[in-house]
């Protein structure tokens, strides 16, 4: 279960040395943390920005959303990725070649459906900052897209949210959704694995939205 495993289990099973972080090894929200096991790692030729979602938060009208719930999903999704691929640039640079995969959110192209304010912000910022990285970096051989999920039951949350809607509401997602059914983490996955392949080494800055035909750009 959830989007990180399957990106990083489909990247292994193509013969690449994996290295699964998350909260329990490494503090992404915090540079000097992020710099310091980056660094023992070695150089890395392939980063997928994963880290995220919403911090255990619910939907609060504007004018009640103090600093500290902001800045919490702000950290977790655009801070993290902005960590972790400044660590990484230098030995791609000095290598001449990398690859960089953002997951984003549906939500940073459109709206959250949760209401999280801070969420859809974050994730539209790491949109920008894709496109904005692959155009600094495109020069070392360096590619950068994006993922924008639509709704994947990948965790605890997403499925209590999809709970949540009932049956009814359910159904008013699906007929949204062309193919008429949700994600599946390989789904996003499978993306990836397209980004990181040199047959698309002359693709950088993009965001590809895999939501089964929810949004349509």
């Amino acid at each position: 279960m959830g989007i990180g495993k399957a990106i990083a289990d489909a990247v292994e099973s193509a013969g690449a040395t994996v290295h699964r972080i998350d909260k329990e090894q490494c503090d992404l929200t915090n540079s000097a943390a992020v710099n310091s096991y980056i660094s023992a790692l070695g150089p890395i030729d392939i980063l997928v920005n994963c880290a995220g979602g919403v911090c255990g938060q619910v939907h609060h009208p504007i004018e009640e959303i103090s600093d500290d719930m902001w800045e919490a999903v702000v950290n977790a999704n655009l801070k993290s990725a902005f960590y972790c691929t400044r660590a990484v640039a230098p030995g791609m640079k000095q290598k001449g070649w990398g690859r960089i995969v953002n997951i984003s959110s549906g939500a940073g192209r459109s709206i959250s459906l949760t209401g999280i304010q801070a969420y859809t912000s974050s994730k539209a910022g790491q949109i920008g900052f894709s496109r904005q990285m692959a155009h600094e970096l495109g020069p070392y051989g360096i590619t950068v897209n994006n993922i924008a999920p639509g709704f994947v039951l990948s965790n605890p949350t997403s499925i209590a949210q999809w709970e949540s809607y009932g049956e009814d509401g359910q159904k008013k997602i699906l007929d949204r959704v062309a193919t008429r059914r949700l994600g599946e983490p390989e789904d996003i996955a499978n993306g990836v694995m397209f980004f990181i392949s040199e047959k698309s080494a002359w693709v950088s800055g993009q965001t590809i939205s895999i939501d089964g035909g929810s949004s349509m750009f």
